[in-house]
């Protein structure tokens, strides 16, 4: 089994000037902890749910700040530029060592040759894989 047989294709994403808000409205509205940053169809980084947990995880003393902040800042200014990424034919064990090794939740898969996001593969596809190889519950 490969990436393209395994990815989200045509995940939402996010662009380097987004606003952090933004963002966190599309993790919460999609239910989803991952987007991949694109500039134009180029994959140019990463945010997760981990890196603006910040603006997130606030007393209610601190929430007004925390949200005027959030509408104030780039998702550039939080993103991860160097995600880790495979191309559509990467085997999914590949992608398993990497999540593992990388400590991360989701990886993009581009054209290498032209950095254009192609997808994503997240821990869930991962466990949807795996719960079709299981034994139905008897």
């Amino acid at each position: 089994m490969l990436a393209k047989d395994t990815m989200t294709e045509n995940p939402v994403t996010a662009t380097e000037l987004m606003s952090v808000a933004e963002a966190l409205g599309l993790l919460y509205e999609l239910d989803v902890r991952h987007l991949p940053v694109v500039r134009g169809r180029e994959l140019v980084g990463i945010i997760s749910d981990r890196d603006l947990r910040s603006f997130s995880e606030v007393s209610e003393d601190e929430a007004i700040d925390a949200v005027e902040s959030a509408r104030s800042s780039n998702v550039g200014n939080f993103m991860n530029t160097s995600p880790v990424k495979v191309d559509p034919e990467t085997g999914i064990r590949e992608v398993v060592e990497l999540m593992l090794l990388h400590r991360v939740g989701a990886i993009p898969v581009a054209d290498l040759d032209t950095g254009d996001l192609l997808g994503i593969v997240s821990y869930v596809d991962l466990l949807r894989v795996l719960q079709e190889t299981l034994e139905p519950a008897t």
